[in-house]
């Protein structure tokens, strides 16, 4: 995982090994100054970037995120955001280096230049969301998956199960740092998706310039600490759950993120799942809930934009041969972006 930008040396010319010595160290102190000064403009206090840097416009691709816990994540000074329609943060972790894999076998594109061709058609970029982990062996794998795709946004916090609330809030601020977007969209690593439809759905006109879309569900509230779901602030919320997204995945307009970044991390309440606390952030904000269907799905369609095994799970089941298996389909992988006129 890189935690500097990477130096680019040029093996220096015939003429240039032929030059006396104050010309090589004069022109080794104005690298030198440059450098410093390129890097002094992407450190800022509570988010700081580091990663790949290019030479060119590019979007950012493999970078890292120092997330400030109590501040608010601000980037204080000029950013060049990079503009797309829509950014799809891809939630994975440590133990999901299949599921990735999966994912770059069918809908998601493997290679820089494949992610470059999908934002140019669709409008959108695509990455996958991590945080970190105390294991080096875990670590040096990630770091040998970056190497050879190079398709990651790090974040420095630990990957953990139930720090998932506070994952998401870094990812979305994180990704405002990074990319001037209409819509944030989290996802999962575990749903089969259609960026193509993804992508005309994000470019509908809308009235409301806050908006959160997603699969809407309420539900019971669960009080058992044996649970999977268990809530220890039930006593907050009652015994049944407020209109809320499904979390394999949801989108937040730009409008709405922007809210979330200009306030500090510590002033967010956060429960113990995911999509219940986004939920609960929504409610304090005016925004327009938009329940889509489409967005889970449990066979493809003609119409569908992600599809998993709901309600069996909360993403495909056993995803890494599921994955594969909707590919195969016609119905899933080769059906026109929208449906003629015969269907």
């Amino acid at each position: 995982m890189p935690s500097s930008p990477k130096l680019f040396n040029a093996r220096p010319s015939l003429f240039t090994r032929r030059s006396t010595p104050l010309i090589v160290f004069t022109s080794l102190a104005i690298g030198l100054t440059g450098f410093l000064f390129g890097l002094s403009t992407i450190l800022f206090p509570g988010l700081r970037l580091s990663g790949r840097t290019c030479l060119t416009n590019l979007p950012p691709k493999t970078v890292k995120i120092a997330w400030d816990v109590v501040g608010n994540s601000i980037v204080n000074g000029e950013v060049k955001r990079h503009k797309v329609m829509g950014f799809v943060g891809i939630q994975t972790g440590f133990r999901s280096a299949g599921r990735r894999r999966a994912l770059r076998n069918t809908w998601m594109p493997s290679d820089p230049e494949g992610l470059r061709r999908l934002e140019e058609s669709t409008g959108l970029a695509i990455r996958f969301i991590i945080g970190k982990t105390k294991d080096e062996a875990k670590m040096a794998e990630l770091r040998r998956e970056i190497a050879e795709y190079d398709d990651f946004i790090l974040l420095d916090l630990e990957e953990e199960y139930s720090k998932l609330p506070y994952k998401t809030l870094a990812f979305f601020k994180a990704a405002y740092a990074l990319y001037d977007s209409e819509f944030y969209v989290k996802a999962d690593d575990d749903i089969y998706l259609r960026p193509d439809r993804l992508s005309l759905l994000l470019a509908k006109e809308r009235s409301h310039s806050q908006t959160y879309l997603g699969c809407l569900k309420k539900g019971p509230v669960f009080t058992d600490p044996k649970l999977k779901w268990y809530e220890p602030l039930a006593d907050l919320l009652g015994k049944e759950y407020f209109l809320h997204a499904y979390g394999p995945i949801y989108a937040l307009s730009a409008d709405v993120v922007t809210s979330l970044v200009a306030l500090k991390n510590n002033s967010f309440r956060m429960f113990s799942n995911e999509d219940v606390t986004i939920g609960a952030w929504m409610l304090a904000m005016n925004v327009n809930h938009e329940n889509l269907h489409t967005l889970c799905e449990p066979e493809c369609s003609p119409y569908s934009i992600a599809v998993w095994d709901i309600p069996k799970c909360s993403g495909l089941c056993n995803p890494e041969k599921r994955m594969l298996e909707l590919h195969n389909l016609e119905s899933c992988s080769k059906t026109p972006t929208l449906p003629s006129d015969e269907e």
